[in-house]
């Protein structure tokens, strides 16, 4: 691999030496919007950058910063915003008309429909100018279209993320499979919860804990469940373009029937509707949680928790189910990066924006991007690198690679991350189940319902989910708020998805 950086000491030497080796091939001299020709203005682009805070913000003019500004022939301006009031102040920087020329915003209404408006450059007809975009799965691209129109680019994440993460050793003591039907999956969480795993005398394991969002948005437990017994994954349609909600479909009540079950014999936990995942974390880093379907990965549940039992074992399979691997396909991306019109107002300079993102998926920002600074965050031996210091990574480098577009370890890395089997094994797992992903047809579908009561619907929804597992509503409480929902927007909704759906076939 070439090297990105020499190995230096010092906070001066080392930006030189990045700023030398990341200058070192053509592209990099070039101006933002490709190869420099004669007469060609070859000056930096100015790109200013609105992004959320990840961690705390990266000093200006910082190695990697200096880095990327060479590579890429820019002078990129980061404005970092935190996560909680981000959504907000991108809203207020719409309204103002006070936009960067390069914005990360999510695939919510309010930028659906400005997208719609003509306020972000349509880049979809210029994908194919660029290498490395163009060369990304188009189903991460069709994923944030609007009405067929592309009109930024994904932050790259994986489709298929989940995995069952499993504590091996109490499986393998007590002869347990990991669970794929309906009914695998109770007697197993109640072999866990009944049979005293930890040798402890006291009845204080589970086989799997339940937090507040158990039912909510795309790592929802329910949902990638009942995805795994054959059911939709949010909404089904059939071949004349009827949309049905997953929770009307036999799959998904079934599924629920379950998690009313094990609530009813106490085998989940029963303070699963007000808990946070955060909570629910350290039960599982205590040792007393045998397996969770998770988009993480298995390896951080192996080191948090041989911190308190040394012995433990945790290990990582599909989620199967009677008919195979079977998950629930994400949005595969983690936000998107779009180019307001009001702030890049040629064709020109927004294709120097867009040769900025293809520039991010060369080998050499994609190692600065994943890695940092060669020498200073990491190390090369032999076939892997190294991280050399994990604070500085997670200071100066995570806030980068978690904003910025990658593909990791998936595209122009050929050096990876010395890593452990059971990580290894779980990301083979992850990167798999993109073949056996079941898309969401409504993701891109617009509906006017949606865009005004979409959250209200939902929530009518989960809400009658969790009245149902804990007994406040029978079967036939259950088909009233179903019946509710409809009359309340539900069946206008269903209607709007078939008519966008239909006109997107045309």
């Amino acid at each position: 691999m070439k090297k990105q950086a020499a190995s230096v000491m010092g906070g001066v030497m080392l930006a030189t030496a990045v700023l030398s080796a990341c200058s070192s091939g053509s592209e990099g001299q070039a101006g933002a919007g490709g190869s420099s020709k004669p007469g060609e203005d070859t000056k930096p682009f100015a790109l200013s950058i609105v992004a959320n805070q990840v961690g705390e913000i990266p000093p200006k003019g910082n190695p990697l910063e200096q880095a990327l500004a060479k590579y890429t022939n820019t002078t990129p301006e980061f404005q970092w915003i935190p996560a909680s009031a981000y959504d907000d102040k991108v809203n207020v920087m719409m309204a103002s008309g006070e936009l960067p020329k390069l914005i990360k915003v999510n695939y919510v209404p309010t930028i659906i429909n400005a997208m719609k408006s003509d306020q972000f450059w349509e880049i979809g007809p210029y994908l194919k100018d660029y290498k490395n975009l163009s060369a990304q799965p188009s189903s991460y691209f069709d994923n944030i279209k609007v009405e067929g129109k592309l009109y930024g680019i994904p932050i790259f994440r994986d489709i298929g993320r989940a995995v069952v993460h499993y504590r091996k050793d109490w499986f393998d003591a007590a002869g347990l499979k990991v669970p794929k039907s309906l009914d695998d999956w109770y007697n197993v969480l109640k072999a866990v919860a009944e049979s005293d795993p930890d040798k402890n005398g006291k009845k204080d394991t589970y086989g799997f804990l339940l937090d507040k969002a158990y039912n909510q948005g795309t790592a929802s437990t329910l949902t990638r469940l009942s995805v795994a017994q054959g059911g939709p994954n949010k909404w089904k349609v059939d071949d004349q373009g009827t949309f049905t909600p997953e929770f009307m479909t036999e799959e998904f009540f079934a599924t629920m029937k379950l998690f009313k079950r094990l609530y009813d014999e106490k085998l989940i936990n029963q303070d699963f509707s007000v808990v946070d995942a955060a909570t629910n974390d350290k039960s599982y880093e205590a040792g007393r949680v045998a397996l969770r379907i998770s988009g993480g990965n298995a390896q951080s549940m192996q080191t948090n928790l041989v911190k308190v039992v040394p012995t433990a074992v945790v290990d990582a399979a599909p989620l199967e189910g009677p008919s195979g691997i079977r998950v629930p396909g994400e949005s595969g991306n983690a936000g998107i990066w779009a180019i307001p019109k009001s702030s890049v107002k040629t064709e020109a300079e927004m294709k120097k924006v867009l040769s900025f993102l293809d520039k991010l998926l060369d080998k050499e920002m994609v190692y600065l991007i994943n890695k940092g600074v060669e020498g200073k965050h990491y190390k090369v031996e032999g076939d892997f690198t190294i991280p050399l210091d994990k604070d500085a990574d997670a200071k100066e480098v995570k806030p980068y690679r978690d904003t910025l577009i990658q593909r990791g370890e998936a595209y122009n890395m050929d050096k990876p991350m010395k890593e452990t089997d059971l990580f290894l094994k779980n990301k083979k797992l992850v990167s798999g189940n993109e073949k056996y992903a079941v898309n969401n047809p409504a993701l891109t579908l617009l509906s006017d319902t949606y865009t005004e009561r979409g959250k209200e619907l939902e929530q009518m929804i989960t809400d009658a989910e969790t009245k149902f597992i804990m007994g406040k509503i029978d079967e036939a409480g259950w088909k009233a708020e179903m019946d509710k929902w409809k009359k309340a927007g539900g069946d206008k909704l269903m209607q709007e998805y078939k008519e966008a759906y239909l006109k997107n076939k045309k």
